[in-house]
């Protein structure tokens, strides 16, 4: 089904099975949305004021600031966004698999800390924002929350189409909202590595952001609330990045970027929408996102700093342990391991 010219393999898309270009399809929308709904927003904001519907971004700036908390206040899902049937095609275009190893209990909440970030995040997204890898099937009882920077929901519009998917603020005070006002079953879902992790993100890659990233933990003492490590095996496989060691001119750069935007600018490729060989859409790779069993956390209304450093080692050792046994089932090497910064 591919043709090769100069180099790059081009698809022979009349020989290509229709759910297959469905499924290409589907992801391309969410990496479309992902890079510049948000660019996207504020055009159609700003070019509205002048146009004779001027009225509706006006009208809207009257209900974003009566509603501008609401993101930190559990959000707003639409379970019917959640459930279309795109999210399916996305689903089967890796394929994408949620695999539990332990029973989680219901009457009680959790953090879920997601491994590694990749360039996109797509497990995290459609294991925990869409029906289709069927998280409350695999966990009775249980509701997942995916919770993401700030800037998601500045944005006019953007916002809504964030929060409808169940997608939340990540500011302390949202996830502290989401575990102690929304009842019992709730599993709040935090990629912790970031921007930042994201420039570590290329095949073979199992270099994650954690040292430092501590909130969770003084989170999870506050609450009482167990942490549950999550490891994406193939997330880190969907696109080539451009070398970026720590000291070069283009990491100083990129660092530069994250601190002043709060995202990072990886330089990257996969395939493209008519060939296999450059573009913006992801390999056609696995994602395994494997759920850990929980590290039980007893309440401590004001932990002290050397409490919060005594779980995080738990909880590093707890992720590690959860990699090794379940590494060499998703293709990883028997020497492989985690390189924790």
């Amino acid at each position: 089904m591919t043709r090769t010219l100069f180099g790059i393999k081009f698809v022979d898309i009349l020989k290509v099975p229709k759910d297959r270009r469905l499924q290409t399809v589907s992801v391309l929308q969410f990496t479309l949305t992902f890079l510049f709904l948000g660019l996207i927003s504020i055009v159609v904001f700003i070019l509205l004021l002048f146009t004779p519907f001027a009225f509706v971004p006006v009208l809207y700036l009257v209900w974003y600031v009566y509603d501008f908390r609401t993101p930190e206040r559990g959000g707003r899902r639409w379970n019917w966004v959640r459930n279309w049937k795109v999210w399916e095609y996305f689903r089967d275009y890796f394929p994408v698999r949620l695999i539990k190893t332990a029973d989680l209990d219901p009457s009680k909440n959790y953090i879920f800390i997601y491994h590694p970030h990749g360039i996109m995040s797509y497990g995290a997204f459609l294991c925990f924002s869409t029906a289709a890898a069927h998280f409350e099937k695999t966990f009775p009882g249980m509701r997942s929350t995916l919770v993401s920077l700030n800037y998601q929901f500045v944005i006019p519009f953007n916002r809504e189409y964030a929060m409808s998917l169940g997608i939340c603020s990540c500011n302390r005070g949202s996830i502290e909202w989401l575990l102690s006002n929304e009842g019992v079953g709730n599993a709040v879902v935090l990629v912790v590595g970031g921007a930042t992790e994201a420039l570590e993100a290329r095949p073979d890659s199992f270099t994650l952001t954690l040292a430092k990233r501590k909130g969770f933990s003084r989170i999870a003492l506050k609450q009482g609330v167990a942490l549950v490590p999550v490891f994406s095996f193939g997330e880190n496989d969907l696109y080539t990045q451009l070398p970026n060691p720590p000291g070069s001119l283009v990491r100083k750069f990129q660092s530069l970027m994250t601190k002043l935007l709060s995202f990072s600018p990886p330089v990257f490729h996969g395939r493209g929408l008519f060939n296999y060989t450059y573009g913006i859409l992801p390999y056609r790779k696995p994602i395994n996102v494997v759920v850990g069993s929980p590290l039980e956390v007893s309440c401590i209304p004001e932990p002290t700093n050397e409490q919060v450093n005594e779980l995080h080692a738990k909880y590093i050792e707890h992720l590690t342990n959860h990699f090794e046994s379940n590494k060499a089932k998703y293709g990883v090497s028997e020497t492989q391991r985690l390189n924790i910064i």
